[in-house]
């Protein structure tokens, strides 16, 4: 799969029916959707929100995008946008750098509910980890969720992160509190993993 054209804003396949870009403004009112479904949200601590809230978080990360693909680099917060082969919006994910940890990112995911169970989040998973180790020099890739998102860690583990500690009560919900588990990945890691599957 090319990097290389991911990298200068061309669509690539990431498997036979889905096509990944990185983001662009047309993409927004997808995602604003998308967030804005509570099947989706009841995972994630920054949804629901404003519209407002969403295109002041979303806005800069799609200008520095742009201003990535032109100068040809990868952008700060590299964020990815998934279609099927007919255009239909499936989702998003993210391989933002952790602030002031040089070589640390993280990886993220969200999928429209119309594309859970095909096998999505952990396709991407694995591309932007190996993007991470292999085109940005990553020392570290770390990942974090609800421990009752049972399909979130499940991918995280079928993608060789490991479980690194949990926050017990960290996340409030309707009914209580739920506890954030941590995982992660290191290059050695990585690499060690690469191996074994050759």
């Amino acid at each position: 799969m090319s990097t290389l054209s991911l990298k200068k804003g061309q669509p690539v396949a990431l498997t036979s029916t889905l096509n990944m870009s990185l983001i662009t403004q047309s993409d927004l009112p997808d995602i604003i959707d998308m967030l804005g479904n509570p099947a989706v949200n009841e995972y994630l601590f920054f949804a629901p929100a404003p519209v407002e809230v969403y295109e002041g978080f979303f806005g800069p990360i799609i200008e520095n995008t742009k201003s990535a693909i032109v100068a040809g680099e990868w952008p700060e917060q590299l964020t990815v946008v998934f279609r099927n082969t007919k255009g239909t919006y499936m989702g998003m994910a993210g391989l933002p750098s952790v602030m002031f940890l040089e070589g640390n990112f993280e990886v993220g995911y969200q999928l429209a509910e119309h594309a859970w169970g095909q096998g999505i989040a952990t396709q991407a998973a694995q591309y932007l980890t190996a993007l991470a180790f292999n085109e940005l020099n990553a020392h570290k890739v770390t990942a974090d969720c609800y421990a009752s998102n049972i399909g979130s860690y499940k991918t995280l583990e079928k993608c060789g992160f490991n479980r690194e500690g949990c926050q017990k009560g960290y996340y409030k919900v309707e009914n209580g509190f739920v506890d954030r588990l941590h995982y992660g990945m290191t290059k050695v890691d990585f690499f060690a993993q690469a191996n074994s599957t050759k």
